[in-house]
């Protein structure tokens, strides 16, 4: 019996010439990525007198931790870094029980007023009523500066609740509600049981989409939070970065005191950066697993 030797298809000098312009695409994309967070890195780990000089490119020169050593010192950093880690954790949370127990029932192609809801969904996503009637609703149900207003005014993303919805109705087959049914499971239970252990990868990426957005944020609590105590990571990072406060900068203290500390906030903004940066960098391996499934098969249409 003759066997066919498989040949392999010939590329053409244009699909050779489109590939290697691909590969140039992404290699430049990939620099303009990596660099800027290579350099932060970079010069966190490096002297005040290496970054001042330009001397810092890929790797650190003269080796420091009088950057990080600062951060770590500083109570204004340590708390934001506490109360980011709360409202991410606690917003996550409240989010993705809240996004679930809504995206659920609208996938159930048999739940009374269910389109009426999504067009409602659709247009609450399209149309808003602006800062000053959200600023007002958040003032009238006393959430100004406490914790409530990080958490309970961006609980549920309505993108998430329909990205959640298509997954639910792609992959939780209807026969098996009704098995469920027959058996004598409640909607409650069969959600608790059976919907959300066979919903990994759609909580997966809820809870990445979800704890990028809290760790984030920022803007929340610089129009609705007063107090420092509350203040989240973000915001204790734009004032440093931006406004170049410190808890240092607000005391009295000699000239000399005063370019010892200049070189020590340039070192501590690289390091800022960093440690800001590193949850959501370890959040993303341990969700990846689900992640790309869970878009792709949330991103099914009806």
């Amino acid at each position: 019996m003759a066997v066919r030797r498989a040949t392999a298809i010939r590329e053409s000098a244009g699909d050779r010439a489109f590939l290697i312009g691909v590969y140039v695409l992404l290699g430049l994309i990939f620099i303009a990525i990596a660099y800027p967070l290579i350099f932060i890195v970079s010069s966190s780990f490096s002297s005040y007198t290496a970054v001042r000089a330009g001397r810092v490119w890929l790797w650190p020169v003269d080796p420091s931790l009088a950057g990080y050593q600062f951060v770590f010192r500083d109570p204004d950093i340590v708390t934001g870094y506490l109360n980011s880690a709360f409202y991410t954790v606690g917003g996550t949370a409240l989010s993705v029980t809240l996004t679930i127990m809504m995206a659920y029932p609208l996938s159930l192609k048999d739940f009374w007023g269910r389109r009426l809801i999504i067009w409602a969904l659709i247009f609450a996503f399209i149309f808003n009523g602006g800062l000053i009637p959200f600023y007002l609703v958040v003032k009238d149900l006393g959430m100004i500066d406490t914790r409530w207003a990080m958490i309970v005014p961006s609980a549920l993303g309505i993108f998430q609740v329909m990205l959640a919805k298509t997954f639910f109705q792609s992959t939780i087959p209807t026969e098996l509600y009704e098995a469920a049914q027959l058996d004598g499971c409640g909607d409650v239970r069969f959600l608790l049981s059976v919907v959300v252990p066979l919903s990994k990868p759609i909580i997966a990426v809820l809870v990445l989409l979800y704890a990028i957005g809290q760790w984030n944020s920022y803007f929340n609590a610089l129009i609705f939070l007063n107090s420092d105590s509350l203040y989240p990571l973000q915001l204790v990072l734009r004032s440093i970065l931006i406004l170049g406060q410190s808890q240092a900068t607000q005391q009295a203290i000699s000239p000399e005191q005063l370019q010892i500390f200049e070189q020590i906030s340039t070192l501590t903004k690289y390091s800022l950066i960093v440690v800001a940066s590193v949850p959501v960098l370890l959040l993303y391996p341990l969700a990846q697993k689900y992640f790309v499934k869970g878009v792709m098969l949330g991103s099914l249409k009806e």
